[in-house]
């Protein structure tokens, strides 16, 4: 193919130009994603504390699927930088239809969990009839429906990998901006709308994923020329298929902690008050802001790093780590500005009571002094995704989470003060942090230093 015949920007393009280039647009769009995240919260805090509850405690099988659309996109970005960073056109062309072949069928396995699942979730983390009927609403769409989530990040992905991040931006966009204006339209019932209440967030959820994932398949179809479609490609290989999960099953146990951890965490707060719970969903709104964009500053360095890795570069794949790292604690410390500076005003967005603001404000203030140290570490799994070695991430982010800050929290709630279970997540991350540091060390000395650069060839 001709486009195949040129040396992709990712071996050539000055490091910091680049970054630039591969990131604004998935920082951009994921400021999106995040915009919308809050405003599903915010029309759904109109209805009752109940609903914003029930929304909340859906969070843990929503990352569930977002853990395993994710880690198999993180698998299929790494597989396929690096087969186009060793000039390897064939292995980059099956790496993509094996990757649209497992989110199909993840797509598949999460219809299946909407109709058997919901309603016995949300029976294990309340009595409370509201939150339960609601809850269970939200989750059976959210996951019946959900095949635009999985096809959708696959076909970023696919974008990502070849460098083509500005259309990745507009399908997560298009799909990002249907949400949004489909949120009030569905829950309050505008127009010709029925009001459908909680269950009118969801459906906005995946309408705007089903779109995001249209406009994905077309931008792929029309722009994305390195990669070929045909149909031999989508048969599945296992030697594949393990090649993307090599590096894809620790993406997905690292996130899908996350959800092990907001349940865990959620039985704690309950304890004190199901207000503490709705203020802890809110904050994870609210994060989303500082984290989406090094999420997006993420998406565009590892397929650099990938790139440069099969080509064999150091100085590339060095260059780019410390401009992301630079760049990420940056966005964090933006981040824990604004949450000291205006909590009462972040709240109040959702409809604040006075017992959620005076459990709210100081939860803001001690969790966001974690952001000080997360900038780093997210980096630094990523990295590691993108180099092969995603068992690091995995491990850090399990211990961060579920043998620090769970246990933590447990203990710190035994004094009856709610305010000092917050201190947990700060606590989590310093440690996490020197986990990473030490990790990093090693694979700088033992993956990164070896390889030759071009001018040593």
């Amino acid at each position: 193919m001709k486009e195949q015949g040129r040396e992709n920007k990712m071996g050539v393009m000055p490091v910091g130009k680049l970054l630039i280039n591969m990131s604004v647009p998935m920082m951009l769009s994921m400021l999106v994603q995040a915009l919308y995240n809050v405003v599903d919260s915010y029309f759904v805090a109109k209805l009752s504390q109940d609903a914003l509850n029930a929304v909340s405690l859906s969070f843990p099988i929503q990352n569930l699927m977002i853990a395993v659309s994710v880690g198999t996109g993180v698998g299929l970005n790494a597989l396929l930088s690096r087969n186009l960073g060793e000039k390897n056109f064939e292995g980059a062309n099956r790496a993509a239809g094996n990757g649209l072949f497992l989110a199909f069928l993840s797509g598949l396995a999460a219809i299946v969990v909407g109709l058997t699942v919901p309603h016995a979730f949300f029976l294990a983390q309340t009595d409370i009839p509201g939150i339960i009927e609601q809850g269970t609403a939200y989750l059976q769409i959210c996951c019946t429906w959900s095949m635009g989530l999985f096809m959708g990040v696959l076909f970023e992905r696919l974008l990502q990998s070849t460098g083509k991040t500005f259309y990745a931006m507009i399908a997560q966009t298009v799909g990002a901006v249907t949400n949004i204006v489909m949120d009030p339209v569905l829950i309050f019932g505008l127009g010709p709308f029925p009001a459908m209440g909680v269950a009118g967030a969801a459906a906005a959820t995946v309408a705007g994923q089903i779109i995001g994932a249209a406009v994905g398949c077309m931008m792929n179809l029309t722009f994305n020329k390195e990669l070929n479609f045909g149909r031999k490609y989508l048969k599945p290989q296992g030697r594949v298929i393990k090649q993307i999960y090599a590096v894809g099953v620790p993406s997905m146990v690292l996130s899908s902690v996350g959800s092990v951890m907001v349940f865990g965490l959620n039985q704690i707060l309950m304890a004190f008050t199901d207000t503490a719970t709705a203020v802890f969903g809110v904050y994870f709104k609210l994060q989303s802001f500082i984290f989406m964009p090094v999420f997006g500053l993420n998406n565009g360095m590892v397929p650099i790093i990938a790139y440069n890795y099969g080509a064999r570069n150091r100085e590339r794949i060095l260059q780019t780590m410390k401009l992301a790292i630079i760049t990420a604690t940056a966005i964090m410390l933006a981040g824990v500005a604004v949450a000291e500076i205006f909590p009462v005003q972040l709240l109040g967005l959702f409809e604040a009571s006075e017992e959620m603001l005076a459990i709210g404000v100081p939860a803001l203030r001690i969790i966001c002094t974690s952001f000080v140290f997360a900038g780093f570490g997210i980096v630094c799994g990523s990295v590691f995704q993108a180099l092969g070695h995603g068992v690091m991430s995995m491990i850090v982010s399990i211990i961060r989470q579920l043998v620090i800050l769970l246990p933590v929290a447990w203990l710190l709630s035994l004094t009856g003060r709610l305010e000092l279970v917050w201190l947990a997540f700060p606590i989590a991350e310093f440690f996490a942090v020197l986990l990473s540091i030490v990790f990093l060390r090693r694979v700088i000395r033992q993956v990164i230093d070896p390889l030759a650069a071009p001018a040593e060839n």
